[in-house]
């Protein structure tokens, strides 16, 4: 009874193995990671550098150039303001750095002037303060003959800068990064956040405007930022826009070809061109929009003797075969792709043995990598080359697939060793009864 049952064992294993052996040898297509060509490799992530982030930041006139919706206090005594009379003192909000101002409150109109008194409207857009108080002193004097020369009294402050208000929306400050579950998914939570932020004149710049949005984007970002421009200003396309962004469907027209559309990389190869931008770029207007979209697609997958599973791409350093086989819970050790415990589940055509221990470890790695066009090609690596073969130890892309096997050589060992401790139980069981 005891030996027909090892008989019957050993024929149903042999079969499986054949099975097994014949299937695995679809693998014998698959390219030789040594002889991929330049244009089918991942380009490397760890020569990535940021770029100097001085370029993101507008540099200001040595001195404060006035323009429209800046509000200017004004004394002009006998026009604006009584000799027997103290000018109005005007103190600038909390948290600023303004001196205190005095005078009349007069704003600078939409076309770079002011309107005063007596005579016709000054042009002050572009001028400093004390420009502007000797054009207003000779419009009153020399020009009109309104006051004598010489005896004027004429002050001119800035009660308040202008701002422009710019929207940041961040889908890196917000994203939820979701662990590793019993089903094995990793993903991100796309949802943005907006944040309307008011920048001072000569600080309407990209840099101020992360500054004061939570800094400078994070590790879950894309290494650009987007600015949209005056196509998206009108209320009904701006609030579709925002709508579209909030709800994690992305914004819709946002292309590097749309004219509205300013992209800013944040970090480049020491080899690429410099970055093409200039200094007007960077510079924000009312209605605009940073854009900081979440990296959320830039993952890989795992399979085979591993955990099937999706995992995140690093953004800023580079993944081996070898660096993704070690995050996904394999070793590449003593015995590559040997767990913890100093085994490996096999899992095959003989179905699934989660406590079955393999004497000789896997060495074979199958990439399934897309290429342009949706083609997939399968690549070929072999651990034990790629432990001192550095052409072996390719980097991952997004959306590759990688697969641990067995070679047909070690699962022929690995099925006869437990064939082998499955006929010394039944052997066992057999004495015992």
């Amino acid at each position: 009874m005891a030996k027909s049952v090892i008989l019957r064992g050993t024929w149903l294993a042999l079969a499986a193995l054949l099975a097994i052996v014949q299937s695995g040898c679809t693998t014998c297509e698959a390219i030789p990671a040594g002889r991929m060509p330049a244009s089918l490799l991942a380009k490397p992530r760890a020569d990535l550098e940021p770029i100097n982030f001085i370029r993101l930041r507008q540099d200001p006139p040595p001195v404060y150039q006035l323009g429209p919706r800046d509000i200017l206090g004004i004394y002009i005594e006998g026009v604006l303001g009584q000799s027997d009379q103290p000018p109005p003192v005007h103190f600038p909000e909390r948290e600023s750095n303004t001196p205190p101002a005095i005078g009349f409150p007069i704003p600078v109109r939409e076309d770079g002037t002011i309107s005063l008194p007596l005579i016709p409207p000054i042009r002050v857009a572009g001028l400093t303060l004390t420009q502007a108080e000797d054009e207003i002193r000779r419009n009153y004097t020399e020009k009109y003959h309104i006051l004598p020369p010489g005896r004027e009294r004429i002050i001119v402050t800035l009660i308040r800068q202008r701002t422009y208000q710019v929207l940041v929306v961040r889908e890196d400050s917000t994203a939820e990064h979701v662990s590793s579950t019993s089903s094995g998914s990793v993903g991100v939570a796309k949802r943005g956040q907006a944040r309307a932020v008011d920048l001072k004149a000569y600080e309407n710049d990209v840099l101020h405007a992360l500054t004061q949005s939570g800094g400078l984007p994070g590790l879950d970002a894309k290494n650009e930022l987007k600015i949209l421009r005056g196509g998206f200003a009108d209320a009904q396309g701006r609030a579709a826009l925002l709508s579209d962004i909030l709800d994690g469907k992305g914004p819709g027209g946002v292309t590097s070809d749309n004219p509205n559309v300013t992209t800013i990389p944040l970090r480049m190869r020491p080899t690429d061109p410099p970055a093409k931008f200039t200094e007007d770029d960077i510079i924000l207007t009312n209605g605009d929009i940073v854009y900081i979209e979440t990296r959320e697609r830039e993952v890989f997958y795992t399979g085979g003797l591993l955990t099937g599973k999706e995992q995140l791409l690093p953004r800023d350093y580079d993944l081996d075969v070898m660096g993704a086989i070690a995050v996904s819970g394999g070793s590449v050790s003593s015995a590559a792709g040997s767990g913890s415990s100093g085994g490996m589940g096999f899992s095959g055509g003989m179905g699934s043995f989660s406590n079955a221990r393999g004497l000789i470890p896997p060495t074979r790695v199958i990439i399934v990598r897309t290429v342009e066009g949706g083609y997939q090609i399968p690549i070929r690596v072999d651990l034990r080359k790629a432990q001192t073969n550095p052409a072996e130890r390719i980097l991952i892309k997004p959306g590759d697939l990688v697969l641990l096997q067995y070679t047909p050589a070690e699962l022929i060992i690995n099925v006869a060793m437990n064939n082998i401790q499955l006929n010394y139980f039944l052997n066992q069981l057999g004495g015992g009864t």
